[in-house]
């Protein structure tokens, strides 16, 4: 065989990345090691399997070939190890996983120094984004994903479900007043998602609305933040009213930092909570035991 897997593993990592430079970091390599194992790959294959221009890297017809094939084997390979890593019983490697900035901080954050005492060779990589992520390109094991799925070719795990329900601070409500109606929340100032637009409407019935009716309430923010940690810092802070996940608030009000309002109104509603990954012949161990143990220790409605 010509093609050693390094090659293999070096020109997937430079198509992932979108550039031998980033592919170069990725690997920790240097960028002319990179450069030198991508030509000898294509000279060894006698094709081209990347056009380069200044500006960015597009794939030949056969470059588009090789790297279904390429990833085909170099996940085999994966699966090899990891069968030899399962038999052994000691799941190591490499765990990347990727959530929201909040989930990360009040769910899995509180829980890793347990998981790397109970599996000390599995090498955690976590990453926070607010937007969706592409695993394969991301390199992402493991993505935490609140609310419906949309990417039906993921494999999914269901973790749990988390209510939302509308908070201020005593500090806001006691300078501005508690709002005793839907209705009156015109006369606060209400702190929203930037986006998707449909997280500012709030799970609540304004009075005499029909049971049958939508009971979402579309709301106007007075502030507007990218990420659930930041409407919660905002609302601790007496900026105004949020609407928040439990998994965000529960402590906060437990020890009295935030407090419910428009109980009556408020209608049920619940974010669901998955573990999404791509899933080949086998489940890696070490997703295995990362789903196991966080999906026991996540305070989260069943």
């Amino acid at each position: 065989m010509k093609t050693s897997t390094d090659e293999l593993l070096v020109f997937v990592t430079v198509i992932d990345a979108g550039s031998i430079t980033a592919a170069a970091e990725k690997l920790q390599q240097t960028v002319s090691g990179v450069s030198r194992a991508l030509t000898r790959l294509e000279k060894q294959l006698g094709v081209a399997l990347i056009l380069r221009t200044t500006r960015r890297l597009q794939l030949t017809e056969e470059g588009e070939l090789f790297l279904e094939r390429a990833r085909a084997i170099l996940a085999a390979m994966a699966d090899a190890e990891e069968a030899v890593t399962r038999h052994r019983e000691r799941p190591s490697g490499r765990l990347r996983v990727d959530a929201a900035t909040p989930f990360m901080l009040h769910c899995i954050v509180p829980h890793v120094a347990a998981f790397a005492q109970h599996y000390p060779e599995i090498e955690l990589e976590l990453t926070n984004n607010e937007r969706i992520v592409d695993l394969l390109e991301q390199r992402v094991d493991i993505a935490i994903r609140i609310g419906t799925l949309q990417d039906s070719t993921l494999h999914a795990r269901a973790l749990g479900t988390s209510r939302l329900r509308i908070v201020a601070s005593p500090d806001y409500l006691a300078a501005q007043g508690t709002p005793r109606s839907v209705a009156a929340l015109r006369e606060h100032r209400l702190i929203g998602f930037t986006a998707p637009v449909h997280l500012n409407r709030w799970p609540l019935r304004a009075s005499g609305q029909s049971e049958s009716a939508d009971p979402g309430y579309p709301i106007e923010p007075a502030l507007r933040a990218s990420s659930g940690e930041t409407i919660r810092q905002l609302a601790l802070g007496a900026s105004g009213i949020a609407c928040l996940s439990d998994f965000l608030t529960t402590a906060d009000r437990e020890a009295g930092r935030l407090v419910t309002v428009l109980n009556d109104a408020l209608v049920e509603a619940r974010q669901p909570v998955h573990a999404v990954y791509y899933r080949s012949a086998a489940l890696a161990a070490r997703v295995q035991c990362f789903l196991a143990f966080f999906g026991g220790r996540l305070q989260l409605d069943a």
